[in-house]
């Protein structure tokens, strides 16, 4: 990647930082040649500040530091987007982003995290543990009679009870999923690569 730092004579390009999951943008920085390797060694984003004069690393006093997971130029190679997940807020003032929007996760990424940790550390009283705990036969078992009630459900007048099991169906699959070691994403891609 040859990226043009002295297209604008200072030696320095925009670097818009995106939430990888959310996709939402947290910060406009600016980056120089040394901010850009230092970031590509450490996976730690690093900017160039304009006031101080100097290289810092994003959370160097905060703890709130922005990991690397893609960084791509723009097609005239004089600005990068980078692609991240955020510890913590972003701004200096504490906010999610630098625009004081918040940075909320899509909530099926939460759902996916909760049954992810319910597997990891089981517990005598968590649904979700001993449904896992009983195997794949079991889940598929229960997601079958999910998808059952979701269509004596839409047989129905009542979108309330159709929502309701649409839920049960929809939290069984990513159950499913999990125990596959696949997320949901993995599906949405797969939906994206039939529609190109």
């Amino acid at each position: 990647m040859k990226i043009d730092f002295d297209k604008n004579s200072v030696g320095l390009v925009p670097a818009i930082i995106q939430d990888l999951e959310t996709k939402n943008v947290l910060m406009l920085g600016f980056m120089n040649k040394e901010a850009l390797d230092l970031t590509l060694e450490s996976n730690k984003v690093h900017f160039f500040s304009r006031s101080k004069n100097r290289i810092w690393m994003k959370g160097e006093e905060s703890g709130n530091f922005l990991n690397l997971i893609s960084l791509k130029a723009d097609c005239d190679n004089d600005s990068l987007l980078l692609k991240v997940k955020p510890q913590g807020p972003t701004c200096h003032k504490g906010d999610d982003t630098c625009w004081g929007e918040k940075n909320n996760q899509n909530f099926l990424n939460i759902l996916e995290k909760i049954i992810a940790d319910r597997i990891t550390n089981p517990s005598e009283n968590s649904y979700i543990s001993n449904l896992f705990e009983k195997g794949i036969d079991k889940m598929a078992q229960k997601l079958g009679e999910e998808a059952t009630e979701v269509i004596i459900a839409s047989k129905n007048d009542n979108n309330k009870e159709l929502i309701y099991e649409s839920a049960d169906l929809l939290f069984h699959f990513l159950l499913l999923l999990q125990k596959k070691n696949l997320r949901f994403k993995d599906v949405v891609d797969e939906l994206e690569q039939r529609n190109n």
